[in-house]
């Protein structure tokens, strides 16, 4: 390393710093701030562009000015982000969105129209190679849920509780299995 008088340098085996003030072959002189010089050699010093209290400011989580250096550097994005843009299909069984009336109808007829209709749409899921679905189903006594458990054993999918911070305990997410063919 070339050094010349005028650089700020510091001693790396050391908490000393200074200004050089004198270069003779490898043997530096430096001038420390409370005006003692001290010989090293070139080898034992590193030149130094900005003080450590201008650098201790970034090193403050709480200090304004990283705050304001994060602030510029970051770019205006969602920490959480999806992986791709992906397709999840949601159908809600609840029986009021599948029928205007369930008038002449039994438990028999609207658990059936229930999983005629979630059959349709696993169906058409792997048709059109949709990885997800979400069943809304309710909570209930849980004889819509296990029926349907006993549904999609029947496909190609794997099935569990889906999110309780978005959906709540009534609903099954649904992965369909893509074949490669």
């Amino acid at each position: 390393m070339c050094l010349e008088i005028g650089n700020k340098v510091a001693v790396l085996d050391d908490v000393l710093k200074g200004i050089v003030t004198h270069v003779m072959g490898d043997e530096v002189s430096i001038e420390t701030s409370d005006g003692m010089v001290f010989k090293f050699n070139s080898s034992e010093l590193v030149r130094i562009g900005v003080e450590q209290h201008e650098l201790s400011k970034f090193s403050d989580i709480n200090n304004a000015l990283l705050k304001d250096k994060i602030a510029q550097n970051k770019p205006k994005t969602s920490l959480f982000k999806k992986e791709k843009k992906e397709i999840i299909l949601e159908v809600d069984l609840h029986i009021s969105k599948l029928t205007k009336s369930t008038r002449n109808m039994d438990n028999y007829d609207m658990l059936n129209l229930q999983l005629d209709t979630a059959k349709s749409k696993v169906e058409f899921a792997i048709s059109k190679r949709i990885p997800k679905i979400v069943f809304i189903h309710g909570v209930g006594e849980g004889v819509l849920r296990s029926e349907l458990q006993r549904l999609l054993n029947k496909y190609p999918v794997k099935f569990y509780d889906a999110s309780y911070k978005k959906y709540g305990l009534g609903a099954t997410e649904v992965y369909v299995f893509q074949n490669a063919n």
